[in-house]
């Protein structure tokens, strides 16, 4: 299909949502597919870390484990409305598969604050980009709205337990921080404007 061009939802003088859309597709179609694609994401960056803190740091993997079975019931509702929506899944979800376990082994090597230190970032960014979302689809799509905001508390709590890891200090944050919070946003700009 020809694109149709760029689509953007403004909040002040702010731009909230920017997307480069195919014609005749919605909105709301192309976030749940950049958010279906983030949860590939999330799930396979918990996978291996899980694998990698079994013998790092033991203490972590129920709560990995937990956060991983809450990422992929988050995939799950996405896929369902795609699936609903006859939407395809598109590469970003591949893509977002294969990078968030890349990076889960990577920052699970580096360690314990380094786990946190990723978790901390993608939710902060991810979170952001939700509430942007919900502002959006409120009125635009009650069901794509339902389901952005039925994962934000599950992803508010992993927030807020890296968090509280990345209060005992280390090394690592003050790299994967920044360098994770940009790579998420990117991938995210990417599944917006492809």
């Amino acid at each position: 299909m020809g694109e149709e061009g760029i689509a953007c939802v403004s909040r002040g003088s702010t731009v909230a949502i920017s997307a480069r859309l195919n014609r005749g597709e919605p909105l709301a179609n192309r976030i749940l597919r950049v958010d279906h694609g983030g949860e590939n994401g999330a799930v396979n960056i918990y996978k291996a870390q899980t694998l990698v803190c079994e013998w790092r740091a033991p203490d972590l993997v129920e709560e990995l484990k937990s956060f991983r079975a809450h990422e992929e019931r988050h995939r799950e509702l996405f896929g369902a409305e795609l699936s609903a929506r006859r939407v395809r899944q598109g590469l970003g979800y591949r893509f977002c598969g294969f990078g968030g376990y890349f990076l889960g082994l990577m920052t699970a090597m580096m360690g314990r604050s380094a786990v946190a230190a990723t978790t901390c970032a993608i939710e902060r960014v991810v979170l952001r980009h939700l509430r942007e979302q919900m502002e959006y689809l409120r009125e635009a799509d009650q069901k794509a709205f339902s389901i952005v905001s039925s994962i934000v508390a599950e992803e508010e709590m992993h927030h807020d337990q890296a968090l509280k890891e990345l209060r005992r200090g280390g090394f690592w944050p003050v790299v994967v921080d920044p360098v994770v919070a940009a790579a998420t946003e990117f991938v995210i700009w990417i599944g917006m404007h492809r």
